[in-house]
């Protein structure tokens, strides 16, 4: 019932209500973004939601689109700007996700929706965490988020996956508030400053 029922219904109004008090940051970091990165300011990428059905995240974009002679996107470093590293740093470019969490693509709290190439290379107890719609933030999040491996966060996601309840999403959404007030255990970007999964033989 919790799930079904009351978690969607928190969902959508705790979103509601993020997107009215985090308007002003939020027309005012699309306004910059816009202007400095070729009108652009939003990043859309096919992500695995619930049942892996996949969907379009949404993100403020914080790099830019320059690739090498080969027609390959440049290196993250030589793609980001302080700007963007300043965005990414406090978390900024995860607002519009709210966005995902009205639409019913994701949680306010849930496994974060990683890579699609990523989902052959799951075992059976890692594809758990497509059990649940995947989440802004979760327990892997506020437990060392990229300094933990990968193995870790993916026990990280099952354990939420076998044991979320109301006071486990508050828990989540306070330690991620504490985190990102003292910028701990947060890097750049998931995907981007970790080593790309390759797959974990293991089904424990």
């Amino acid at each position: 019932m919790y799930y079904n029922l009351i978690k969607r219904f928190y969902d959508i109004f705790a979103s509601f209500l993020a997107l009215i008090a985090l308007s002003p940051v939020f027309f005012t970091v699309m306004i910059i973004l816009f202007i400095y990165n070729d009108r652009k300011a939003f990043f859309f990428q096919d992500r695995p939601g619930k049942d892996a059905v996949i969907f379009k995240i949404i993100k403020f974009k914080t790099m830019n689109d320059k690739k090498n002679r080969n027609g390959e996107l440049l290196p993250f470093k030589e793609r980001v700007s302080a700007l963007g590293l300043f965005i990414r740093k406090y978390s900024l470019d995860e607002i519009p996700q709210l966005i995902n969490v009205i639409k019913g693509d994701m949680s306010i709290v849930g496994p974060r929706p990683l890579l699609v190439k990523y989902l052959p290379l799951y075992n059976e107890t890692q594809k758990m965490r497509h059990y649940v719609r995947p989440g802004i933030t979760g327990w892997a999040q506020v437990n060392g988020r990229n300094s933990i491996s990968w193995e870790q966060k993916f026990k990280l996601d099952v354990y939420y996956v076998e044991n979320y309840s109301f006071l486990m999403d508050l828990n989540i959404i306070f330690k991620t508030v504490q985190k990102l007030l003292k910028t701990s255990g947060v890097n750049a970007s998931e995907n981007v400053t970790m080593k790309p999964f390759k797959g974990l033989n293991s089904n424990g």
